[in-house]
C-alpha cells in the first residue's frame, strides 16, 4: 500500500500506511474505522469533522508563531515580584533545554536508568539547602505561590497548634497572597494578614508566612518573631529569593523553620510566567512531611552508591485521600537548568552577580535619594520602592516610552527591581526616567543582614569552570538516562509520545520566552492571540463552552475543575454539597485533590471488567443525594476501556444534583471520536504534557488546562494582577496568569500541524498500536480489562499475578529486565497490583512495537524457566536484572547463564544497547539512611 499520510502527520505517527494494514489484518479488521467502531460506543462518537484553523505545513506554522512572538513588545521589565531577568547559559541552552536527550524523559520512577536527572536534582536539592540554610529541600514544586500554599499545609501537619489561623506577611508578591487564600479557603483555615513586626503568636495560630525580601524590596531582622514563634508551636515559612541569599543571611540562620522560592533567576527565562522550578526547604525533622519529591541516595545490589526518589514519593497514589498533598508534579527540566546555572557559576560567581546587582540598586537608591524622592524601603538587596505620589503616572509614561516596565502600586508609588541583566547604560535611563542624575557611589545594605556562611561548597559547585567540562558533565549525566531518544516507553495513562523539534523551537523566541508575566497586556498581543486560539481550538476538540490555561499541571487541573464546581454550588445556595463520588480505579491524584477542595471522598466500586459498577455508583449516590457534590471519573477508564454507561454515568450524577468531573488523562483516545462536552461532562482537565504533546522533562513540565460547560464558565480561575477569568471566579490557582505560557506554543504547533485529519488519525492510531500489542502479548501475558468486542482502548493492561505465583517473579523483576533489552517498563502495579499497564501511543512504528513484544516475549520464557525448575528461584536473569557494564565484563561472573544472555538477550540488543549504570537499587536501605545531598555523593 502507498503511504499517502501527508505533511506532519506523517511525521508524527509511526506506523506507515502498509504497517496499518498489516495490524489491522492481525487484528481481522479492514479499517481504523471499523476498529473505532469497535472501541468507541456509538452514542458517543463526534460524528462530525472537528472544525479547527486551517492545517499549517511545518515551516508555515514556525512563521506564523515567529510573527506573534514578534507581535509581543519585549521591553526592560523591573517588575519583579518574584520574575527577573536572567541569562541562560548557551552551554544550558543547547544541551539541555533544547536537548532531547534531556527533555523527553519520564519522572524518574525507574530510579536504574535515571541516574543522570537524579544526580541534577540531587544537585537542586543541595543548591537550594546550601542557599537557605536548611538540612532539607525537596527536589522541586510547581511555581513560588503553590510553594508558599504548600508550606502553610505543611506548617499545619506539623505544628502542634490546634489553631485553623494563617499569618501571612501583607507585603508578600500579591500573587502569592491570592493562591495561599484560594488554597486556604476550602480547607477551613483562617489568613489573617498583616504586618509581621506587629505580629504576637498564641495557640489561635499554627503558622507565619513572611517574604525575605518583601515585595516592596524591605529586608527585615525577622529573628525576634522567629523566637516569639517557637515557644507557641508556630510553624515560620519564608518565602526568598536565591539570588538574595548569595548575600543576605539565610532563614535557616535566623530561626525560620522552612524557606520557600523559585529558582527562575537561576538561568530560567521569565517565559511570561513559567515553567519555573519552585523549591520548599525544611530541618531534617520535617522529613516525613516536606511535599513532593524528594532525591535520596542508597546503594545498588553491588554496594554502589546510586540515587532514587525517597519516602513519600508518589505518596497520593498510596495515600489517596490521606494524602498529605496531591502534588506529584515536580518542574524537572526546570529544576536541572537552574542546578546546572549554579554549576556552571559556582559561589565565587554567584556571589559576584549577587553583589553587582545589589551595588547597581544602591546607586540607583543614592540617585533618587539625592533628587529628592523618598525611597521607602530602608534596607534593600534588589528592589526599591518609590515614593512618586503625583508623578506616578508620568514617570510611568516616560519610562514606557523608553521602552521601560516599572511596577505601578496603584499607591503613588514605584517599584523598581533590578536583576543579572541590569547594566550601567540600564541605570542611566531608569535615573532618567525620575529626573535623577547618576551617582556612583552606591548606598549599601546594613551589615547586620550580610551573609558570613560560605554556600556551595561541595566539588560539583566548583569543578565544571571550563565550556567543555561543563559540557562533558552534562552530556555524562544524559547517557546514564534512557529517554525517547532510545526507545519507547510504553507508560499507561502517561503517553510519552514525539515531541517534535518544531514544537519545541519556538519556546526560545525572545517574544516568547522574555516578557515578565505582569507586563502590561498591551504589550502581550501575540501571546493573546495564540491563548484565544488556542483555547479556541482546545473547546472545538472537547466541546467546553469556557477554558482556563492557568492550571500549570494536571493534578493543579484536577484541583481547579472541583473548586469550579464547589463555587457553582455555593452559588446556587447549596454549600452543603461536599461529597464527591471516585472510583476504586482513580488515579491517586483525584481523591487527594477532592480532600484539598474541602471535599469528603466516597468510593465506588468496579465490577469485574474494571468498569464502574453502576449498581453502587447510583445506590451511593441516591444516599448522599442532598450533598452530592461531584464524581471524578477518568475515560476512558483507568483500565483501559471505553465504559459502554458513560452517559447514563453522568445522568446519574446530575439526577441527584452533581456534577461531572473528568480527568483528562487519557483524552489521546478521544481527541476527533468523541468529545466529552456532548456526553455529560461538566469539568475536564487537559494533561497538554501528554496528549498536546508537551513533553514531560524528565517529570515536569506540565500543563493542566480545564474545559467547563456554560454553566461553569463565571467561576473559572482569576488573577490578582491581570484582568482574566470568570466574573465570579473561585480565585487564583497559579503564580502566573495564564500559567507556564512559554510552553503553550508546543500545544498550539500540534494542533495547527495535525489539523483536523492529522487529530484523528492520530487518536485511531493509538487505539490501533494498543490493540496490535494487546493481542500479541495476551497469549503470553493475559490483557485484564477488554471493552465489548474485545478490543481496549489507547492502553491495555496485562496480568502477571498467576506468574508470580508459580515463579515468585515479581512485576518489577519484569521491569528491571526490559532495561537489559533497551526499554524502559511500562506502568507497574497501577491500578492492579502485580500487572504492567501499557500505552504504545501513536508515534511508535511497527518496528518499535515488535521489538518491544519481542523483548516481552523473551521475558516470558525466561519465566517460564522458573516455573520448570531450569533455573533458581531466586539466583536468575530476572531476580539479578538490570545488569550492568561494569558487571558484564567483571572478572567475577559466577552467575548461572551467560553474560551474552545477561547483556544482549536479542539480536536487536546488541546494535543499540543501553546500559543501565547501577544495578537494582536497595530502596529500604535509602529510607532508612535518608541523605538527600551531593556533599554525601562526593564523601
Amino acid at each position: 500500500m502507498a503511504d499517502t499520510m501527508q505533511g506532519f502527520t506523517a511525521r508524527h505517527i509511526g506506523p506507515r500506511l502498509r504497517d496499518q494494514a498489516e495490524m489491522l489484518k492481525f487484528l481481522n479488521l479492514k479499517s481504523l474505522e471499523e476498529l473505532t467502531e469497535q472501541t468507541v460506543p456509538n452514542s458517543i462518537r463526534h460524528k462530525k469533522n472537528l472544525d479547527l484553523m486551517p492545517t499549517l505545513e511545518e515551516h508555515e506554522v514556525l512563521e506564523e508563531l515567529r510573527q506573534l512572538s514578534e507581535s509581543n513588545k519585549v521591553y526592560k521589565s523591573y517588575i519583579g515580584q518574584g520574575y527577573y531577568g536572567t541569562y541562560t547559559p548557551p552551554v544550558i541552552l543547547r544541551n539541555i533545554l533544547e536537548n532531547p536527550g534531556w527533555y523527553t524523559q519520564y519522572t524518574p520512577y525507574q530510579a536504574e536508568i535515571s541516574q543522570g536527572r537524579l544526580e541534577a536534582l540531587l544537585n537542586f536539592q543541595t543548591m537550594v539547602m546550601e542557599m537557605t540554610g536548611f538540612d532539607l529541600a525537596n527536589a522541586s514544586l510547581l511555581d513560588e505561590a503553590t510553594a508558599a500554599a504548600e508550606a502553610m499545609t505543611f506548617s499545619q501537619r506539623v505544628s502542634k497548634s490546634k489553631g485553623q489561623k494563617y499569618f501571612v506577611d501583607e507585603n508578600c508578591h500579591p500573587q502569592t497572597l491570592a493562591v495561599v487564600q484560594t488554597r486556604a479557603e476550602p480547607l477551613g483555615i483562617e489568613v489573617v494578614m498583616g504586618s509581621p513586626i506587629k505580629f504576637e503568636p498564641n495557640e489561635s495560630y499554627f503558622g507565619v508566612l513572611i517574604q525575605y525580601p518583601n515585595t516592596h524590596g524591605e529586608v527585615t531582622d525577622y529573628s525576634q518573631l522567629t523566637e516569639k514563634c517557637q515557644g507557641d508551636n508556630v510553624i515560620v515559612s519564608v518565602a526568598t529569593d536565591l539570588l538574595a541569599l548569595t548575600h543576605l543571611k539565610p532563614p535557616g540562620e535566623w530561626g525560620a523553620d522552612v524557606a520557600i522560592g523559585s529558582a527562575q533567576r537561576f538561568g530560567v527565562p521569565m517565559g511570561y510566567g513559567g515553567p519555573h522550578a519552585a523549591f520548599i526547604a525544611t530541618k531534617q525533622e520535617y522529613k516525613r512531611q516536606i511535599p513532593g519529591r524528594l532525591v535520596g541516595v542508597s546503594k545498588d545490589k553491588n554496594d554502589q552508591q546510586a540515587l532514587r526518589l525517597a519516602l513519600q514519593t508518589r505518596e497520593q497514589h498510596i495515600r489517596r485521600e490521606k494524602a498529605s498533598s496531591n502534588i506529584c508534579t515536580a518542574q524537572v527540566l526546570l529544576a536541572i537548568m537552574a542546578s546546572m546555572y549554579a554549576v556552571y557559576h559556582g559561589p565565587e560567581e554567584l556571589k559576584r552577580i549577587g553583589k553587582k546587582v545589589h551595588q547597581l540598586t544602591g546607586r540607583l537608591k543614592a540617585s533618587l535619594e539625592k533628587q529628592g524622592y523618598q525611597i521607602l524601603n530602608k534596607n534593600f538587596f534588589d528592589t526599591l520602592t518609590v515614593q512618586t505620589g503625583d508623578k506616578t503616572q508620568e514617570i510611568y509614561q516616560k519610562a514606557l516610552d523608553q521602552k521601560i516596565n516599572l511596577a505601578n502600586t496603584k499607591n503613588k508609588m514605584l517599584s523598581i527591581s533590578l536583576d543579572e541583566t541590569s547594566t550601567e547604560k540600564d541605570l542611566l535611563a531608569l535615573a532618567q526616567c525620575f529626573g535623577a542624575k547618576l551617582e556612583q557611589e552606591p548606598l549599601s545594605i546594613s551589615s547586620h543582614f550580610l551573609r558570613t556562611s560560605p554556600f556551595l561548597q561541595q566539588a560539583v559547585f566548583n569543578t565544571y569552570r571550563s565550556e567543555t567540562e561543563m559540557l562533558r558533565y552534562i552530556r555524562r549525566l544524559q547517557e546514564k538516562d534512557l529517554s525517547l531518544t532510545h526507545s519507547m516507553i510504553p507508560l499507561g495513562s502517561c503517553t510519552m509520545k514525539l515531541n517534535a523539534a518544531m514544537e519545541m523551537l519556538p519556546i526560545t523566541y525572545p517574544g516568547f520566552s522574555q516578557l515578565h508575566p505582569f507586563a502590561p497586556v498591551a504589550q502581550t498581543q501575540g501571546y493573546q492571540k495564540l491563548f484565544s486560539q488556542l483555547e479556541a481550538l482546545l473547546s472545538e476538540i472537547t466541546g467546553f463552552a469556557g477554558i482556563s490555561l492557568q492550571p500549570n499541571a494536571g493534578s493543579q487541573g484536577e484541583y481547579a475543575g472541583l473548586l469550579v464546581i464547589r463555587e457553582y454550588h455555593k452559588s446556587r445556595g447549596e454549600p452543603h454539597r461536599h461529597i464527591c463520588l471516585i472510583p476504586q480505579s482513580a488515579h491517586g491524584t483525584n481523591p487527594a485533590s477532592a480532600v484539598m477542595a474541602g471535599m469528603k471522598v466516597i468510593v465506588v466500586q468496579c465490577d469485574e471488567m474494571g468498569n464502574i459498577n453502576l449498581s453502587d455508583l447510583e445506590a451511593k449516590a441516591t444516599e448522599h443525594s442532598q450533598n452530592l457534590a461531584a464524581l471524578m471519573v477518568t475515560y476512558p477508564s483507568t483500565h483501559g476501556v471505553f465504559e459502554e454507561e458513560i452517559r447514563k454515568i453522568c445522568d446519574v450524577v446530575h439526577h441527584h444534583g452533581g456534577q461531572v468531573y473528568m480527568d483528562g488523562a487519557n483524552m489521546n483516545a478521544q481527541v476527533a471520536l468523541c468529545r466529552p462536552a456532548d456526553y455529560g461532562a461538566d469539568v475536564l482537565h487537559l494533561n497538554l504534557h501528554k496528549t498536546f504533546c508537551i513533553p514531560h522533562g524528565g517529570g515536569g513540565p506540565g500543563m493542566g488546562p480545564i474545559g467547563v460547560q456554560k454553566h461553569l464558565a463565571p467561576f473559572l480561575p482569576s488573577h490578582p494582577l491581570i484582568s482574566m477569568g470568570g466574573e465570579r471566579s473561585f480565585g487564583t490557582i497559579s503564580a502566573a496568569p495564564w500559567g507556564s505560557a512559554n510552553i503553550l506554543p508546543i500545544s498550539w504547533a500540534y494542533i495547527r500541524a495535525m489539523g483536523a485529519e492529522g487529530l484523528k488519525q492520530a487518536t485511531e492510531v493509538a487505539i490501533l498500536n494498543a490493540n496490535y500489542i494487546a493481542k500479541k502479548l495476551d497469549p503470553h501475558f493475559p490483557v485484564l480489562y477488554k471493552g465489548r468486542n474485545h478490543f481496549v482502548a489507547h492502553e491495555c493492561i496485562v496480568d502477571l499475578r498467576e506468574l508470580k505465583a508459580q515463579s515468585g517473579i515479581e512485576v518489577e523483576d519484569v521491569a528491571k529486565r526490559l532495561m537489559d533489552y533497551g526499554f524502559h517498563a511500562p506502568t507497574i502495579s497501577f491500578p492492579v497490583i502485580g500487572t504492567l499497564m501499557i500505552e504504545p501511543t501513536e508515534s511508535e512504528s511497527l518496528e518499535e512495537l515488535n521489538r518491544f513484544c519481542d523483548a516481552l516475549i523473551a521475558i516470558r520464557q525466561e519465566i517460564q524457566e522458573v516455573i520448570n525448575g531450569e533455573v533458581d528461584r531466586e539466583n536468575n536473569l530476572l531476580k539479578n536484572s538490570p545488569h550492568t557494564m561494569s558487571m558484564v565484563v567483571s572478572d567475577q561472573w559466577d552467575l548461572a547463564y551467560s553474560r551474552e544472555r545477561a547483556a544482549f538477550p536479542l539480536p536487536y540488543v546488541r546494535a543499540r544497547k543501553f546500559w543501565p549504570s547501577v544495578a537494582r537499587i536497595d530502596n529500604a536501605y535509602g529510607d532508612r539512611n535518608l541523605f538527600c545531598s551531593c556533599g554525601v555523593l562526593e564523601a
